[in-house]
């Protein structure tokens, strides 16, 4: 990275983080925020969730050390992160009928429409191209920056956070009065000694609606969330076979999980997204776990093309609908489904869909006892009101 010389007044500095907040919204960033690169309180609570292996199977949490609380050891000559925040939340999202009915596939909002991270990684170039463009108008060498959209090493959310575009709440995820926390968020890092925003204060109170409503407990305490448990950790990141003690508790969720932020009372007035790239689109719009298990590879890869869905590929895909179906209510055509797959499913979904299908034939089997009893109970009731003769 290159230094800027000679270097910049107050004056100066100031009205350019002024310029780059208006340049960052008229790109389409909600709001943008600056902070300095100290990130060392971060490091032992960092060093303490590795140390727990609250990572689970995300190796890359750990390979770079403490690299992720230093930008400047990323992207040497770092001394300013500006952070972005783009709002996601789709129209027409469907939250509650998707999961009151457990024959339908929750997919995250987030993952509905385009992959954020190229939309977002390309309007920071952007920001960056006129940062540079101001700073060789003023006769001063280029910002040497980097764009970052979850793609290395660094700890984006507490950056956001002393950058003041939120705080950290007690599900781990970045909070805004303005947009709770239905927004993606990037960085730029800089040599500008740019000034800094002001922090939030963390405003969760005693509120703990997002530690008592995960499905699976995977919030173990506030502001520290066990991977290992987490659905979105399951249905995404986790490449081998989900835990079978879990596997009930995900539900119909196929790609990740936004339960802790359906109940935190900061999302109610959150806005939808301005951005159409991020609207849901009409294969994945409420649609049955049947009509997705009967995807083909070829569909899937083309129903899922720009979508962050597609890295996880298709037998993870797979995978995630046949726990779903083994949760969904009994039916014939879902045993039916199953036991097509089965016969071309490698190990690990033949392993997935065999669970299922017990599961399937257990509520068969329970639903049958259940009809008996009640047939049983009828013909007790009819001749008990039977004349003696009859």
């Amino acid at each position: 990275m290159t230094t800027v010389n000679p270097p910049p007044n107050a004056q100066w500095l100031s009205q350019l983080a002024r310029d780059i907040k208006a340049w960052g919204q008229a790109l389409g960033f909600a709001q943008v925020g600056i902070s300095d690169i100290d990130l060392t309180d971060e490091e032992p609570r960092l060093q303490q969730w590795l140390a727990q292996g609250c990572h689970g199977e995300m190796q890359y949490m750990a390979q770079h050390g403490m690299m992720r609380a230093r930008p400047q050891e990323l992207h040497p000559g770092t001394l300013r992160v500006i952070s972005v925040r783009m709002d996601y939340l789709p129209p027409n999202a469907g939250f509650a009928s998707n999961l009151s009915d457990p024959n339908l596939a929750y997919i995250s909002r987030y993952a509905g429409g385009r992959d954020y991270h190229k939309v977002l990684r390309n309007r920071l170039k952007k920001l960056g191209e006129q940062i540079d463009e101001a700073l060789k108008q003023a006769g001063l060498s280029d910002s040497g920056f980097r764009p970052f959209v979850d793609s290395a090493p660094l700890l984006e959310r507490p950056l956001a956070d002393n950058a003041g575009i939120g705080w950290t709440g007690k599900h781990s995820l970045l909070l805004n009065h303005d947009a709770g926390s239905w927004f993606f968020l990037g960085e730029l890092l800089i040599n500008l000694p740019l000034p800094v925003d002001i922090p939030l204060t963390d405003n969760c109170g005693n509120c703990v609606a997002c530690i008592t409503s995960c499905p699976t407990g995977a919030i173990v305490a506030p502001y520290t969330v066990d991977a290992r448990r987490c659905i979105s950790y399951l249905t995404i990141e986790l490449s081998g076979a989900i835990p079978t003690e879990l596997r009930p508790l995900i539900g119909n969720r196929i790609y990740g999980c936004d339960d802790c932020q359906l109940v935190c009372p900061v999302n109610r007035e959150a806005p939808l997204t301005q951005e159409a790239d991020f609207h849901t689109r009409a294969a994945l719009q409420q649609p049955t776990l049947l009509a997705l298990f009967n995807w083909d590879e070829e569909t899937f890869l083309k129903n899922t093309e720009g979508s962050a869905i597609r890295r996880i590929g298709y037998e993870r895909w797979q995978r995630n609908i046949a726990v779903a179906l083994g949760n969904a209510p009994a039916s014939a055509e879902i045993l039916q489904a199953l036991q097509q797959r089965l016969g071309s499913a490698n190990e690990l979904l033949a392993e997935h869909i065999q669970w299922a299908l017990e599961q399937q034939q257990l509520k068969l089997t329970e639903s049958d006892t259940t009809t008996q009893r009640k047939t049983a109970r009828l013909i007790r009731v009819i001749h008990k009101g039977l004349p003696r003769d009859a």
